[in-house]
């Protein structure tokens, strides 16, 4: 009864006024070096004045309709959003192989990795009407360590937020760089971010002296906010309808800490 409850709170009360929150949408081009990467554009329709904005960054397949979607949800809650191209030339694996391969490349080269969100975040802010001080970043898997990665970078965010993201850097040292603050939305029974690796980051986030939260989802693997990882946890990546429910309700209550006007 508890679930039903939170799942009609986010799902059927919030649907109602979004659905009325109409939004466009197009593809934007920019570069990063020589590279060519095509991301995707969502913003509020007939927007009343600056609105802050969000980074979104895709899972390991590349920028799908998933992380297009999630866009344009964050556009329905007013936010204009853009979904980078981490991999380039909208580029989409076609299978659990090519996915990882393609996200191998990235997180042994974690510098290229950063320049890559970082390129997309700069696309943000150049978009009409984006609060620059009022910017945050979202990432699903793959996504949840680039914007953790762009944190440490010392980016210029007001906050980020991990999915179902791998923890792991080569150079915790670099939190010390951070300016954001920090979300972690973890599956605790995730196989493939262990508890060591929690506690790893954990310990990371205190040395340096972040802000930041984690919160852990009884019951949820990897993957536990898209449908399309069906529900058998013995996978390893599965969705769970509580904990996706939860952790976007949870990123909603954050985004009111990072944004609300002084």
């Amino acid at each position: 009864m508890m679930l039903r409850a939170l799942l009609l709170l986010l799902f059927g009360g919030l649907a109602s006024t979004l659905a009325q929150a109409a939004i466009e949408t197009k593809t934007v081009e920019y570069r990063q070096g020589d590279a060519r990467l095509v991301g995707y554009l969502a913003v509020p329709k007939d927007a009343k004045g600056p609105l802050p904005g969000v980074l979104v960054v895709h899972e390991w397949k590349g920028l799908d309709g998933y992380a297009k979607r999630r866009a344009e949800q964050l556009a329905e809650l007013g936010y204009v959003a853009f979904a980078a191209d981490i991999y380039g030339d909208g580029k989409i694996a076609a299978d659990a192989k090519e996915a990882g391969a393609l996200a191998g490349l990235y997180k042994k080269d974690r510098a290229l990795l950063r320049a890559r969100t970082a390129a997309g975040l700069a696309t943000l802010k150049a978009q009409p009407g984006v609060v620059k001080e009022k910017v945050a970043a979202i990432g699903y898997c793959f996504g949840g360590t680039a914007v953790l990665e762009l944190a440490r970078s010392g980016a210029e965010l007001a906050g980020v937020v991990s999915f179902h993201g791998g923890l792991d850097t080569p150079a915790p040292q670099d939190a010390k760089n951070i300016r954001a603050k920090v979300l972690v939305l973890h599956g605790a029974d995730d196989p493939h971010v262990p508890d060591e690796q929690v506690a790893a980051f954990e310990q990371e986030m205190r040395t340096a002296g972040v802000d930041w939260q984690l919160i852990a989802y009884g019951g949820a693997v990897h993957g536990f906010t898209n449908p399309a990882n069906g529900n058998d946890n013995s996978k390893g990546a599965a969705y769970n309808a509580a904990a996706d429910a939860r952790s976007w309700l949870a990123m909603q209550q954050f985004f009111i800490e990072l944004f609300a006007k002084p």
